[in-house]
């Protein structure tokens, strides 16, 4: 195997060794996939400035968020069914995240539950929550968090109806994995996954396993999920949740700056830019793009993270650039966990970090924590050589 040089070689890997409706989830957007692709583009055609003959000899990519200490400006986003990724996945993510220094991000649509995780590390992890249309089983999420000493919680804002993800329609996405005739096929090459995953067991929404038509099989269950996403959803349920949730409270999904300056006063600990990956309102604009007037709009109310896009040490440090104090990555982790278990996390933390450090030593940063737009390369007007003759216009 030639080695895994970045988080693309990670993914290809991924591709190999997971069913093809298990990696699809991850991997794509929705309905045309125009900001699902907008994330990566925006980001890669923002430029770093050069710089040399500064020493950088002494660099740190150590930073803080939400007041914790991590290696690197960087958390694990909440992902649904990790532990499909790999045996155990979110039991993995986590370990490999705490042992490397930043924190892990447990879904409401975990496969493992919040007590699992619990009882299989050693540090508090944050809980993403869901606000369901049964508000008193959202409320016993709430407390089992509490319960489990986790350190925040991230709500979920962009999530009250679901955009349709035209790829796990045609691939029958269920959970359990439906052995169809064709699945059974995609799965007979994926030996290795299946009797891992499918032997192993945990294979449905741990967190879920006390809501009501749990106990009547999971067809009841599934059908008890997809009607419990709520149009009604309203800035007084975040307000709601302030009041039961007495630590950090971080809400992700903020993609305006109108909604961004009502987060801020919503007493929140932080907000994510985000567009959910792309895989909720399809032509959104990017995450990227919406970054500098969301941190403008909310200056130091609230902490701002990113998300979306974000596949390298580059990326992280534009994100920083643009004014944000950390990013999360949900679909890198992710093609680790299924390339390589919690070491394939890890490898993916690696790539990530090394990626940066190497950026701000070539962008003249010696502190991730001093991280400004001034890395950034802006073209002056007359930075532009207009052809002889042309009638080309500078924007």
């Amino acid at each position: 195997m030639p080695p895994v040089t970045n988080i693309e070689d990670l993914r290809r890997i991924a591709r190999r060794r997971i069913p093809r409706a298990i990696f699809d989830y991850a991997d794509r957007g929705s309905y045309d996939e125009a900001t699902y692709r907008a994330n990566r583009e925006d980001l890669a055609a923002l430029k770093l400035r050069q710089r040399v003959m500064i020493d950088v000899s002494d660099r740190s990519t150590a930073s803080t968020m939400l007041g914790e200490p991590v290696s690197m400006p960087l958390a694990i986003a909440p992902t649904g069914l990790t532990g499909l990724f790999h045996v155990d996945g979110e039991i993995h993510g986590c370990r490999a995240a705490q042992a490397f220094g930043i924190p892990f991000t447990l879904s409401t649509m975990s496969i493992c539950s919040i007590e699992d995780v619990a009882a299989a590390v050693e540090k508090p992890f944050w809980f993403q929550l869901y606000v369901m249309r049964d508000r008193g089983f959202a409320e016993s999420l709430v407390h089992r968090a509490i319960a489990a000493k986790c350190s925040a919680l991230v709500l979920t804002l962009d999530l009250q109806i679901q955009g349709q993800r035209h790829q796990d329609i045609k691939n029958g996405l269920a959970v359990p994995p439906k052995l169809t005739l064709k699945n059974a096929l995609d799965i007979a090459t994926k030996p290795r996954w299946a009797l891992e995953v499918l032997r192993g067991r945990r294979k449905t929404f741990g967190n879920l396993t006390e809501a009501p038509g749990a106990k009547e099989g999971l067809s009841t269950l599934s059908h008890w999920i997809a009607g419990q996403f709520d149009p009604s959803l309203s800035w007084k349920d975040v307000a709601w949740i302030r009041k039961i949730w007495p630590g950090k409270l971080i809400l992700k999904g903020v993609l305006d700056v109108e909604d961004a300056r009502i987060a801020a006063d919503c007493g929140a600990d932080a907000m994510v830019v985000s567009n959910h990956g792309g895989r909720q309102l399809d032509g959104a604009p990017s995450s990227i793009s919406m970054l500098p007037a969301i941190a403008e709009a909310v200056g130091d109310k609230t902490e701002v993270l990113f998300d979306g896009g974000v596949r390298s040490g580059q990326d992280v440090l534009k994100a920083l650039a643009l004014g944000a104090r950390g990013c999360m990555i949900g679909k890198a982790w992710l093609y680790g966990l299924a390339a390589g278990g919690g070491p394939g996390v890890t490898q993916a933390l690696e790539i990530i970090r090394k990626e940066l450090d190497v950026s701000m030593a070539l962008t003249g940063t010696r502190d991730v924590r001093d991280v400004t737009a001034e890395v950034l390369h802006a073209p002056r007007r007359d930075d532009v050589v207009r052809p002889a003759g042309s009638r080309l216009e500078v924007a």
